[in-house]
């Protein structure tokens, strides 16, 4: 009997097409009435949205909140692609949607992890948009603010030099707390909020083909979370606390990343 396990099957490369278009439109309007018939959403700041090509940057708190971060996107008009686990591409019918509507899969691998920057900077380059977590998966902070970043949006932002815009929102957690199911039986209040475009024109002094300083890297990085942290406490009302959690650890350290 062979007991080696089976081979997880490889991902053909993941274009927007316009059939994709046409079912991420769909999905789109579909899902959207059934949203709001359990979440009372804001919206703020959507003005802030580039025209174009742009990358998102989001806080991460709920298995949900990949609706309420592309919601604004989708009411101007936009068809906006998540950074998003591989794993999730082989999951029965979300898997198939995700490969159709063309989000970009994303590996630990560091030649998939290439691939997958490359791919999204495709995208962004054609004038579409990308939605990255820089945490890379739900906070774990205990009062749910952002945690360290991952430097893997910064890479694509360097490499694009497309606008970043950082969106925060508050509220899913209510309706779905992180690894729970949700809370039917009433309309939950979520705000997002669309934060102004980040400028790191202090941080790089120079546009490069390729290779950017772990320093660099990190300081963009710190850079995206905090716009996000900022906005996140303007939804909230209140001031972050000092420093951002680091998962690995689990203390809140000061200004410190993960690659």
């Amino acid at each position: 009997m062979n007991t080696q396990p089976a081979k997880k099957k490889q991902l053909p490369e993941l274009k927007p097409t316009a059939w994709g278009n046409a079912v991420y439109k769909i999905a789109g309007n579909t899902l959207r009435p059934l949203y709001n018939l359990v979440i009372d959403i804001e919206f703020r700041g959507i003005e802030k949205l580039p025209e174009g090509g742009c990358i998102v940057v989001a806080n991460h708190i709920s298995e949900v909140d990949p609706i309420t971060v592309a919601y604004p996107l989708f009411k101007e008009g936009k068809l906006p692609r998540f950074l998003a686990k591989e794993s999730l591409f082989h999951a029965p019918v979300l898997g198939w949607l995700m490969r159709t509507i063309a989000h970009v899969p994303v590996s630990r691998g560091s030649v998939d992890a290439r691939k997958s920057l490359e791919t999204a900077r495709n995208i962004v380059e054609a004038g579409g948009s990308i939605i990255i977590y820089p945490e890379g998966t739900l906070t774990t902070d205990p009062d749910q603010w952002p945690m360290v970043g991952r430097t893997g949006a910064a890479r694509l932002a360097l490499a694009t030099g497309a606008p970043v815009v950082p969106i925060a929102h508050w509220g899913d957690q209510q309706f779905m707390p992180p690894h729970s199911k949700p809370r039917f039986g009433k309309r939950h209040k979520v705000v997002v909020e669309v934060g102004d475009p980040i400028d790191f024109s202090d941080l790089v002094t120079e546009q490069k083909a390729e290779r950017y300083s772990r320093s660099e890297l990190m300081a963009v990085t710190d850079r995206m979370m905090d716009a996000v942290t900022a906005v996140l406490a303007d939804i909230r009302g209140e001031k972050a606390p000092e420093g951002r959690w680091n998962p690995s650890t689990g203390v809140r350290e000061i200004a410190r990343t993960e690659s």
